[in-house]
């Protein structure tokens, strides 16, 4: 826990991410309180979900071969809005599209998969091919559930529903660049946040500030390959397993909560060149960098 005259933080790793929480407050004992809330939730929420333990339910879900498995509401609850989500983008925003990475491996290089290798896995992808009647899901045999897309944001919306609960004191929850707010600071001032960059140097390319609500960005700033001159972003349409065309180099979308913010940025990047009509038609406050 480090602290400045009336802002207090914690810091913390989960999800791969450099994890923080801000709270404004002079007392170190309640912000290490609240901040303890915050990173056992993100933990918590980080081991029921991974899908690298053996353990979790991501794993139950994507070993159970096509027969029938019966959720928890938790998990339920997200894949409803995960079947939402399916349905309101026309398929852009799919939960299944994660077996990409069996053939892209976004780390810089040139390794750019053939038509054939692609070709092969989209026959894995696809909502509509999963069963789910809320609580029971049947993933077909070789297909599997990925709650990257949705996972972290989840953890900061639940991460900050818990501290609110517990406190009254404005914090900012921010789990690796996706963050929330929960009131203007005290004196009704607006919390300072910076929009990540999009070089490789990490330079942040500006600040916003914000009263309430939730900022992500998605971007491909580090997730690339380069082949014979040509940049393809790891933002993938699952629909025929390529890249995004012209996809903005980042897109940082203001939302009442996490979760809807993060759900807007990813389908703004997968709306290519036209993501500003996309956020104008929306209605929705974002930033775009080309």
């Amino acid at each position: 826990m480090t602290s400045g005259a009336e802002m207090q933080r914690h810091r913390f790793s989960a999800m791969a991410s450099p994890c923080e929480v801000q709270v404004d407050s002079r007392d170190p004992l309640l912000a290490a309180h609240l901040g303890g809330i915050a990173e056992a939730e993100a933990k918590r929420i980080e081991v029921k979900y991974s899908r690298y333990r053996d353990d979790s339910v991501t794993t139950t879900i994507n070993t159970s071969g096509g027969k029938p498995v019966v959720l928890d509401d938790e998990t339920a609850a997200l894949l409803d809005y995960a079947d939402s989500c399916f349905d309101l983008s026309k398929g852009l925003f799919d939960v299944t599209s994660g077996v990409l990475r069996r053939i892209w491996r976004f780390d810089g290089s040139d390794n750019v998969p053939t038509k054939q290798q692609v070709a092969e896995i989209l026959p894995f992808i696809s909502w509509k091919k999963v069963a789910w009647r809320r609580p029971e899901l049947i993933l077909p045999e070789g297909m599997e559930i990925d709650f990257g897309g949705l996972g972290k944001e989840y953890a900061v919306d639940s991460a900050l529903l818990k501290i609110t609960q517990e406190s009254s004191v404005p914090v900012l929850v921010n789990f690796g660049g996706d963050l929330r707010v929960s009131a203007p600071r005290s004196g009704n001032r607006r919390w300072r946040v910076a929009i990540e960059s999009v070089d490789e140097d990490g330079v942040s390319t500006a600040r916003l500030e914000l009263a309430t609500g939730a900022l992500t960005t998605s971007g491909d700033a580090r997730r690339f390959l380069l082949k014979d001159g040509v940049r393809y972003s790891h933002i993938l349409d699952p629909r025929n397993g390529w890249p995004v065309k012209h996809a903005p180099r980042s897109v940082t979308v203001a939302a009442p909560t996490c979760m809807e913010a993060g759900v807007m940025s990813t389908l703004a990047m997968l709306q290519g060149k036209k993501a500003e009509a996309f956020l104008r038609r929306e209605g929705i406050q974002g930033w775009i960098v080309r």
